[in-house]
């Protein structure tokens, strides 16, 4: 058989998706995240799809397995070496305070404490010269200080190694081949860009992650290989290509979004099929909503992440998803505070105990028991019937941990549970609400002129309710929600993201330069694709960070070929201007580096391919249960239908809901819902 198969990793489930290429089909699989044995879990995954990994020529696989260990500070024990007198670079950072006014600010903590942090002496210059050569000797006195305090991984970053990466060279492979159970990574093996606090810290965090990723990769590629499968294995890269595992074993940093970026490979596909130019890609899982922004098919990649967010996180120079997240999912834990105001997130239930309603040893409530409460999830037909949910359960943990601590005793014959769950979603939809408005209107975008598309277990549930709150003309439901960012998995091809600092004005004697270093980057990208993909057609992408001479940040500009200066300058003017609201045009404009976006298509399925509607003879029938919705009576006997049964073409108004192996999506009164082309539910509404 040839079998395509992609599976995702979550904070709660863990997705897999199977696509048939022989029946052109997918199928769709979910089980609870196991955090005791995560390789087991993805494997259980799998088998629950009743395919064999044997049958399948490649898997790809995304996780939440990096981003985790950098939150919860569970990495490998990890040593620093630096330039002599650059031992704390890690601690100074930026000079500048992202909150001004607390006065208890603090940054976290680097990954790497000050007594693992080591100089060395040497030296390049700024243009890449060797000023003060490396001291071998003292690197190997370090290797004795590693072996005795058992590091597990070595980061190595020397200031100007950008200009000239030879000393890291030299040092890393001196160290492996002295330390060959130990990772180490070098800051230009990431990173070929200037910035010295931002290389350094990204050095250190994927030496922090590299030990425990190199464990993981290795033993799911030799577990899957056991039990017989002999494709290609991929990992998910969080700037939305895929990465071989050699590749992955180098730059593990690169997977820190590796899961949310598949939704939004699938989003854009959608948004090409379907003409939507404007698209706000909302996922809502078991632990975190994300949301990010499709325009004109495509989706932005910013070359700095930070790990924590900006305020009080760590950055990582990668290409990662623009992506806003929020804790608020599924699982997000509502409670009451010591003031009595009730409170929703960031802490989330998991996996492991879970919502109540799971029945596995959760106590406290949370946003899936208030769904549940009111009616807006089937308490035996979620994943169909495999995870039984108790209603029971979630009611009365709403009643001792929320209603009786606010003081809402119910009065007889009266539901005051109901009122209190809807607050707990007016709650984390305020959240969310607030993540679609950064990404949007704080940006400078009109929100009214997107699409919201919604996807993840919880998307569906909350659609509706957020495109009314913020104005958004209309919502989509692509088929299998709950499964989308594996589905995005599946139409993933390979990408490699290139950059290199070039300080030079921006004028005609300057082009030589750029394109000779632009022909060394599509090099070095044409030989790690072909490397992984053999005989793959490359795309490449050219651009260009500029800014007026004196200014610290730059502006991404599309480099053509051929190029010509004055085009260029007036793209740039052009993009600032739409930006900043204003050019200054007798100002100097200068280049700061170059990037380069490398792309390869690998066999994928055809968006037509991942529905199949069951057409029966007769029109589809629903059923009927009470569900809450704040307005405007409460309770209200509501239809259910079930979306296999519903064709291209079928239509109905709110409220009701449509039901589905992984999600359900609610319709409001006065919502308007059709079915689509593509399988997709489109909803619009009335008032």
């Amino acid at each position: 058989m040839d079998l395509l198969i992609s599976v995702d990793t979550g904070g709660t489930f863990t997705d897999i998706a199977v696509y048939d290429a022989n029946k052109r089909e997918v199928l769709y699989g979910k089980t609870l995240t196991n955090y005791q044995n995560l390789v087991l879990g993805a494997l259980d995954a799998i088998e629950s799809t009743g395919t064999h990994i044997q049958d399948a020529k490649v898997l790809k696989h995304g996780t939440t397995h990096v981003i985790n260990t950098f939150i919860q500070r569970k990495g490998a024990k990890t040593a620093l070496i630096t330039t002599q007198g650059f031992r704390d670079t890690l601690e100074i950072g930026r000079g500048n305070r992202p909150i001004p006014f607390a006065l208890e600010y603090r940054r976290d903590d680097p990954l790497i404490p000050r007594h693992l942090r080591f100089e060395i002496n040497e030296r390049m210059s700024f243009s890449g010269e060797v000023i003060t050569a490396l001291n071998l000797a003292e690197l190997d006195a370090l290797v004795e200080r590693f072996m005795k305090a058992k590091i597990e991984a070595v980061a190595v970053s020397f200031l100007n190694a950008y200009a000239n990466p030879a000393h890291e060279v030299q040092a890393v492979s001196r160290l492996k081949a002295k330390l060959p159970d130990v990772f180490v990574s070098s800051g230009t093996s990431v990173s070929r860009e200037w910035f010295e606090f931002e290389r350094t810290s990204t050095a250190a965090a994927n030496a922090y992650v590299g030990a425990k990723m190199k464990d993981y990769i290795t033993t799911f590629d030799e577990k899957i290989k056991e039990q017989g499968f002999k494709g290609v294995f991929y990992m998910m890269g969080s700037n939305g290509g895929i990465l071989s595992v050699d590749r992955t074993l180098e730059q593990p940093v690169s997977l820190v979004e590796s899961g949310p970026i598949g939704g939004c490979i699938g989003a854009a596909e959608y948004a090409k099929a379907l003409g939507e130019s404007k698209m706000i890609a909302f996922d809502m899982g078991g632990t975190t909503a994300k949301c990010a922004l499709i325009e004109n098919g495509s989706f932005e990649i910013q070359s700095i992440y930070y790990v924590g967010g900006y305020d009080h996180g760590f950055p990582l120079k990668t290409p990662v998803l623009d992506i806003v997240e929020v804790g608020a999912g599924g699982g997000s834990i509502a409670s009451v505070d010591p003031l009595g105001s009730l409170r929703v997130g960031p802490r989330s239930a998991g996996s492991d105990p879970g919502p109540v309603a799971f029945g596995k040893g959760g106590t406290e409530p949370t946003v899936t028991d208030a769904n549940l409460v009111l009616g807006r999830i089937s308490s035996n037909k979620f994943m169909s019937g495999k995870l039984q949910l108790s209603t029971q359960a979630s009611e009365k943990a709403l009643l001792d941990k929320i209603v009786e601590p606010l003081g809402l005793e119910s009065s007889a014959g009266s539901r005051a549970v109901d009122p209190v769950a809807q607050g707990i979603l007016d709650l984390a939809t305020a959240t969310m609400s607030s993540a679609i408005k950064e990404i949007t209107i704080e940006r400078g975008k009109d929100i009214r002129e997107f699409t919201l598309f919604v996807f993840g277990g919880g998307g569906p549930l909350f659609g509706s309710v957020l495109a009314r709150q913020l104005k958004i003309p209309k919502v989509i439901v692509p088929p299998q929600p709950g499964n989308f960012s594996t589905l995005g998995m599946l139409i993933a091809g390979a990408r490699v993201d290139l950059a290199r600092t070039l300080v030079v004005q921006s004028h005609d004697d300057a082009l030589p330069l750029i394109e000779s270093s632009f022909g060394e980057l599509e090099h070095q990208a044409e030989q790690t694709l072909k490397a992984e993909l053999q005989d793959a057609r490359i795309l490449f992408d050219r651009f260009l960070e500029m800014r007026y001479r004196g200014q610290k940040h730059t502006v991404k500009v599309p480099y053509p070929k051929p190029a010509a200066v004055h085009t260029i300058n007036a793209d740039f003017e052009g993009i600032y201007k739409k930006r900043y609201g204003h050019a200054n045009q007798n100002n100097p404009i200068e280049i700061l580096g170059i990037r380069l976006v490398a792309g390869a298509d690998i066999p994928k399925p055809e968006l037509s391919d991942l529905f199949k509607t069951r057409v029966k003879g007769q029109a589809p029938q629903c059923s009927h249960r009470s569900i809450y919705f704040p307005q405007p009576t409460g309770r209200i006997d509501t239809p259910i239908w079930q979306r296999d049964d519903l064709a291209p073409g079928f239509s109905t108004a709110g409220p009701a809901l449509i039901e589905e192996y992984s999600s359900t999506t609610v319709l409001y009164p006065g919502d308007l819902a059709m079915i689509g082309k593509l399988g997709e539910i489109i909803i619009t509404f009335a008032n």
